[in-house]
């Protein structure tokens, strides 16, 4: 799903290290490039720690500020509620658009509910063990790391229309968008389907396999895509439920 992203906007990167890969740096920031800039770039943790030396690797490349959090008790550090207490310092004194949390902890939650609470898109990095509550909680949430199992499935998915179909959730929520925009002859321009389906919670099509939105509608043969004229304005990308 392509998102209507302003080149200009300010990004806030701010990267739980001690529950994220450093080896995935470049996706990220490709990533967010679609969405404008990272203006600010920080990540969180005990410096004094061999598991963060992948990130101390790469912190001066990337321009990230390194936060140093040494750990209240033996267990137990200081990390997640740093960066919330500066992810919402930040909400509130900075002017940024987006907040890209790269995290699989599940204890960041209300913060991104609180950030798609005032308007700001929350794109979300972490593992595929990453729970559910925080994943759905973020505008979009991207895998960082996709084993070969995972890579199969999403080729199968993509590859049987059957699989997709059978997908209830995704079913309801195409439907749902389509019908919500749909003009009287049921077409939907694709643009204000994507934006519907991102007010509705974190999706994004690649985690099915394909690249545009487009591409998924059209493998899934109960809808079709074509250029048309929606309540009479100019031809536009749009989609249909087959009838």
């Amino acid at each position: 799903m392509q998102e209507p992203h302003n080149p200009d906007s300010s990004i806030a990167l701010l990267i739980d290290a001690d529950n994220a890969p450093a080896a995935k740096i470049d996706f990220i920031i490709a990533e967010l490039a679609s969405y404008g800039t990272a203006n600010i770039r920080r990540a969180y943790g005990n410096w004094k720690k061999r598991g963060l030396s992948g990130w101390e690797r790469i912190l001066n490349e990337y321009a990230i500020q390194p936060v140093q959090r040494f750990d209240l008790v033996k267990g137990k550090n200081a990390t997640d509620m740093s960066l919330t207490i500066d992810a919402l310092d930040i909400l509130y004194t900075r002017n940024a658009d987006v907040f890209a949390l790269v995290t699989s902890d599940c204890d960041f939650t209300p913060l991104a509910r609180r950030l798609r609470e005032e308007g700001k898109i929350v794109v979300g990095f972490g593992g595929h063990q990453t729970p559910e509550p925080f994943s759905k909680s973020c505008s979009k949430f991207l895998f960082l790391d996709e084993d070969e199992t995972a890579k199969k499935s999403r080729k199968e998915k993509a590859k049987n229309p059957a699989i997709l179909k059978g997908d209830t959730r995704l079913m309801n929520l195409l439907r749902n968008a389509v019908e919500a925009v749909s003009d009287e002859e049921g077409w939907a321009p694709l643009g204000e389907v994507g934006s519907h389906i991102s007010n509705q919670g974190s999706f994004d099509q690649r985690n099915y396999g394909f690249p545009k939105l487009s591409d998924l509608f059209r493998a899934i043969d109960v809808f079709e895509v074509q250029k048309v004229s929606v309540n009479g304005g100019s031809p536009q990308l749009s989609v249909r439920e087959k009838r």
